[in-house]
């Protein structure tokens, strides 16, 4: 099957969650045998951003990470048809341009022959509705709705059963516990600073808990203004900058633990819906104490793959029991594993992905 991916951005994970997933998913695809191509417009705000900060090394981490991937990027006035006119599938993620959505949807209802489907990962249809209605999906076949909470919301808007849930997963290629175990010390926290959607509780469940817990800190992710590098600083966290995404497992492996502080509105608006770090930091088999957030659809089993805080005071608590049991946080690491293993990779995502899009082709034969 040829598949094209049209995303924000495959080459850069600066501030750009979405590019773990599809990375993942694209290499499981081709690994199998499948073409799959991403399409990411020349000016994606995240790659510009990456090599504002690094250059071009910024990019290195990817291609050493995923030497099989295909990544093609077009100017605005490229041909889109001439794109996708060998197609079998084409998905598009909702951080691209209105005008491009809507030109894929005209092909489509023109008479292309790739199915269509629209991939939202984010909390836009909450957080900005009308900018999301403001998309024309009406040519696509269905929509890829990343927990049961957001399809819902399609499922409103008219999509009825052309929406399905498609959750992100670990890539386990990549994110897995190291070879050889080495020290481990303190905490770390891999995540941006965003635009306020959680700066007090990233306080109160990460900031002050690891302080409190006397546990070294240390913090990545990028968009951290000075105010927020000042109140990291007034707590002892030690700020890293940005990590290329292949980084992560290496980090994660030299740390005792880590947190889960979802955005307000995961937690609000969108229940049952964890970031991409939720698997990758369970893949990667470091114990993991999340911020409370409701696991509506079953998809681990808090207290057992992760511990749950449901305040600063209990997530100090944790901590510290975390830094001084190493049986805890043993059992932990394995348990959190075997669910991502038995149900959270990319691989099983793909496996999900191929049936729907042999289901659509039965239905519309």
């Amino acid at each position: 099957m040829r598949i094209a991916y049209f995303t924000h951005s495959l080459t850069s994970c600066w501030n750009h969650g979405n590019a773990h997933f599809l990375r993942g998913v694209m290499d499981e695809l081709t690994l199998r045998g499948h073409e799959a191509v991403a399409f990411e417009p020349a000016d994606a705000w995240s790659r510009a951003n990456l090599l504002a900060d690094h250059g071009a090394a910024g990019l290195a981490a990817f291609t050493r990470a995923y030497p099989l991937l295909d990544s093609v990027v077009y100017p605005a006035h490229a041909d889109i048809a001439a794109l996708v006119e060998s197609a079998d599938l084409v998905v598009v993620h909702e951080w691209n341009a209105p005008a491009l959505v809507a030109r894929l949807g005209t092909l489509r209802k023109q008479g292309a022959r790739f199915r269509l489907l629209f991939h939202d990962t984010h909390h836009r249809a909450v957080s900005e509705p009308a900018a999301m209605r403001a998309y024309d999906l009406s040519g696509y076949d269905g929509v890829l709705a990343f927990g049961e909470a957001l399809a819902e919301f399609y499922r409103g808007w008219g999509w009825g059963d052309r929406v399905h849930v498609w959750h992100e997963a670990a890539d386990t290629r990549r994110f897995h516990p190291p070879a050889v175990e080495e020290p481990r010390e303190g905490l770390v926290w891999i995540g941006n600073w965003g635009d306020g959607e959680r700066s007090a509780e990233i306080e109160e469940f990460l900031l002050a808990p690891a302080d409190a817990a006397d546990l070294p800190l240390d913090i990545y992710g990028v968009r951290y203004p000075q105010t927020a590098l000042a109140t990291l600083a007034q707590y002892g966290a030690r700020y890293r900058g940005w990590a290329a995404n292949p980084r992560a497992p290496e980090i994660f492996a030299r740390h005792l633990a880590t947190v889960h502080v979802p955005r307000r509105f995961y937690v609000e608006a969108l229940p049952g819906i964890p970031t991409i770090r939720v698997f990758e930091a369970l893949a990667c088999g470091i114990p993991l104490v999340c911020a409370p957030w409701d696991d509506a659809e079953n998809l681990f089993r808090p207290g057992t793959d992760y511990l749950v805080a449901q305040d600063g005071a209990e997530m100090t608590a944790h901590l510290a029991a975390l830094a001084n049991d190493p049986a805890m946080r043993a059992q932990l690491a394995v348990d959190g594993l075997a669910t991502i293993r038995a149900r959270h990779t990319c691989a099983h995502r793909v496996d999900e992905l191929l049936a729907l899009v042999g289901q659509t082709e039965r239905e519309t034969a």
